[in-house]
């Protein structure tokens, strides 16, 4: 059976999610679950990616959101958390360069590593450094950590096609879900996909019960 690890863009699927449901009563890791259960997959572990909002901006929301990321922890999910900025772009590229020089990578994987992630063609004035994140663990995880033969990545942003090809290229399998608004048709043109809809989220729900 193959081993996969499910990687979440907590940002991409909050406001991807809130078009057809409160984003909070649906249970990530039963979305997972289901994804691996419908691909017969063993799930090894998901990981979740989310900007963290200043508490100068709120408390209340600020302590709602870190509770519930403490909540995720306790499931079993590995939460990774990056503060909400404004950068430069010579702020950004040094940011990405410090989240680079900071894995492990060969002679051979860090070019074109950061071929693909110092590109300023396409970077957003808000940076969050999630998508880098999510990007660079796929291929550390499944290409050097050889710890999945499999990524499922949760999200319709078509930032990620270029990592995705690296890891498709390495002969990884590779798999994007997402619900049906905002799911990049680049996404679901190049990679296998899984379009999750209301019916299917709902079976998800927190308090779900399968009546059989």
């Amino acid at each position: 059976m193959k081993k996969v690890i499910v990687f979440v863009d907590a940002n991409n699927w909050y406001h991807n999610v809130k078009k057809i449901f409160q984003p909070g009563l649906v249970d990530i890791k039963k979305v997972a679950e289901f994804l691996c259960k419908v691909k017969n997959y063993e799930l090894i572990q998901i990981r979740w990616y989310a900007s963290i909002p200043s508490i100068k901006d709120g408390e209340t929301n600020y302590y709602k959101h870190m509770s519930f990321l403490k909540h995720l922890e306790k499931k079993g999910i590995k939460v990774i958390k990056r503060k909400l900025q404004m950068l430069s772009n010579k702020e950004t590229i040094n940011k990405r360069r410090g989240i680079i020089d900071g894995l492990d990578l060969c002679k051979h994987c860090k070019p074109i590593i950061e071929s693909v992630f110092l590109d300023l063609s396409d970077i957003k004035r808000k940076e969050k450094g999630i998508d880098v994140w999510i990007a660079v663990d796929m291929i550390k995880k499944s290409i050097i950590d050889k710890e999945c033969n499999v990524c499922i990545l949760i999200s319709g942003d078509a930032d990620f096609v270029p990592s995705l090809d690296i890891v498709k290229n390495k002969s990884i399998e590779v798999l994007t879900a997402s619900v049906p608004f905002g799911y990049s048709s680049e996404l679901r043109r190049k990679f296998p996909y899984f379009i999750l809809r209301k019916e299917t989220l709902q079976k998800c729900f927190a308090d779900y019960k399968d009546k059989k």
